[in-house]
């Protein structure tokens, strides 16, 4: 009768075994080709953009925008916008109104020194301007003909505002009413511009009356 040699088990590998070493080399070459692709699929460059609807007149700060990533079909056309891997200038004032989550221009902001901003009293009736309108907020402002005839060939019939975007700067709580007509008194802020034609606008309309509109 003939002896049944004993199964013999596979051995695990040695250190010494060259497979092992194949092995992490393959695996450890996996790995930095995968971090190499990641790494330079990420071709985006964080700006600037705005948080909320900011008006003209606006000084910025952190506290008004987000961090957006896009990627910029040309290299030339990032340096159009304000990078957000830089520290924010201090003293910036938007130059012209901001919608929500838009990407803010390197040309629609300028030193607030250096900005000549008007502060316009626009006196509007209580019941045509929100009452949770303050100072900050950015709004709209309609103008309204007394007749139809009073605004002939003019923007005012047209439906469009007469000022968008423009920056409260101060305003009196919704409850205080000023002057004799009980109209609520709002300062606005403007460029030289926008404030000859809107009181063009006012002088070439027939008893005309305005609504404000808050932007959410």
């Amino acid at each position: 009768m003939t002896d049944t040699p004993a199964a013999k088990r596979a051995a695990a590998p040695g250190w010494r075994d060259p497979r092992l070493w194949v092995g992490v080399a393959i695996v450890a070459a996996s790995v930095l080709v995968g971090a190499l692709v990641l790494g330079g699929s990420d071709d985006t460059v964080p700006v600037w953009a705005a948080g909320d609807s900011l008006g003209a007149g606006h000084v910025l700060t952190s506290d008004d925008l987000t961090v957006r990533r896009v990627h910029f079909a040309d290299d030339g056309d990032a340096g159009l916008y304000l990078p957000a891997d830089r520290q924010l200038p201090a003293d910036l004032r938007l130059l012209r109104a901001v919608g929500a989550g838009e990407l803010v221009p390197r040309a629609a902001v300028g030193p607030a020194s250096g900005v000549s901003l008007r502060e316009v009293p626009v006196p509007v009736p209580p019941d045509q301007v929100p009452g949770r309108v303050g100072v900050g907020d950015t709004v709209d402002v309609y103008l309204r003909p007394g007749s139809r005839s009073g605004c002939s060939g003019t923007r005012v019939c047209s439906g469009r505002p007469v000022l968008a975007g423009v920056t409260v700067l101060d305003a009196p709580p919704a409850d205080e009413a000023f002057g004799s007509d009980g109209s609520r008194m709002l300062v606005l802020g403007m460029g030289d511009a926008d404030a000859r034609r809107f009181f063009r606008l006012l002088a070439s309309t027939d008893n005309p009356s305005l609504t404000v509109v808050g932007r959410g």
